[in-house]
């Protein structure tokens, strides 16, 4: 059996009867009637849950030995090998992985464990499929059909693995981050009345520490702003707000961040599958069934 095109594979299974013993001279083997109208095959015979009969070739052969020439006649049956099973079994689970796979495309890039989990488990599934796949087929040494499918789909897959760990890594670094350990709050900008000054705090600002109040305050009205937040890492203490970035809208922070390789991924990706899969399909289902010896001698 030739299993390239496995499993839209066709095959031609021969049936030769003749004389061992008499040779052509003696015994000469015909038709009763025309070839094509010889063999009959019953459509309650002809079931088979693996094949499509698609129809018979007759025909006679003479066969040359040591002892002679002697008469055989032939009949080829044109086996079709059904799909469907496959398509079950093996396809539409390829397929499906390689869905799921590209779903991490749409998680943010923080969500770390959530994407390694996507992209282990679909490779894993993938290995598992194909094992399964090529453990039903006699030990061919060339790629079917369904072996180039499959290897299109783990490299489909892997490449969504790969994908997540080529990303840049999460800025982190805030409005507010400069390089400086120790730092001195600034100056207010409008000082209090004469000899009502207070005092400005000497030690810098320690991490988690909110600066020092002045000891005394000042006039009604004239009172400096003070820092009412812990300061930053690095010393630095928080700079007043400005009315538009005091609003709640604009003081929660969302690390919801997808990288612009993600945004290419989800258009790449799925455009790539569905190219594959369509000229695989293309190919294979349209192509003439190619059986090999099928014409007899004559």
């Amino acid at each position: 059996m030739h299993l390239e095109d496995f499993p839209m594979d066709s095959h031609s299974c021969p049936l030769k009867f003749g004389s061992y013993a008499y040779t052509k001279a003696e015994v000469t083997y015909l038709w009763t009637r025309n070839a094509s109208q010889s063999v009959e095959v019953a459509p309650d015979a002809s079931r088979l849950n693996q094949y499509d009969l698609v129809g018979q070739t007759v025909g006679q052969e003479t066969i040359k030995s040591s002892t002679g020439e002697y008469t055989v006649m032939t009949a080829h049956f044109h086996l079709k090998r059904k799909i469907g099973y496959f398509v079950i079994q093996t396809y539409l689970p390829c397929i499906m992985t390689v869905i799921l796979s590209q779903v991490s495309f749409w998680l943010n890039r923080e969500s770390v464990p959530a994407r390694t989990v996507f992209g282990v488990t679909t490779v894993l599934t993938m290995t598992t499929l194909s094992i399964s796949a090529r453990n039903s087929l006699p030990k061919v040494a060339y790629a079917t059909a369904m072996d180039w499918f499959i290897a299109v789909c783990y490299a489909f897959v892997f490449s969504a693995l790969i994908e997540f760990a080529t990303k840049k890594e999460v800025k982190k670094n805030s409005a507010y981050a400069v390089a400086v350990t120790n730092y001195t709050p600034p100056l207010p900008k409008e000082p209090c009345l004469p000899g009502r000054t207070p005092p400005l705090p000497k030690e810098p600002c320690l991490p988690g520490r909110t600066p020092p109040l002045p000891k005394e305050p000042c006039l009604p009205g004239r009172t400096p702003p003070l820092p009412k937040e812990p300061c930053l890492p690095g010393g630095i203490p928080p700079l007043p707000r400005s009315p538009a970035e005091a609003r709640p809208e604009h003081s929660k922070k969302t690390f919801n961040s997808v990288s612009k390789i993600d945004r290419m991924s989800r258009i790449l990706f799925p455009v790539l599958f569905s190219g594959f899969n369509l000229v695989y399909w293309a190919t294979y289902l349209n192509r003439e069934p190619l059986i090999k010896d099928s014409e007899p001698s004559t």
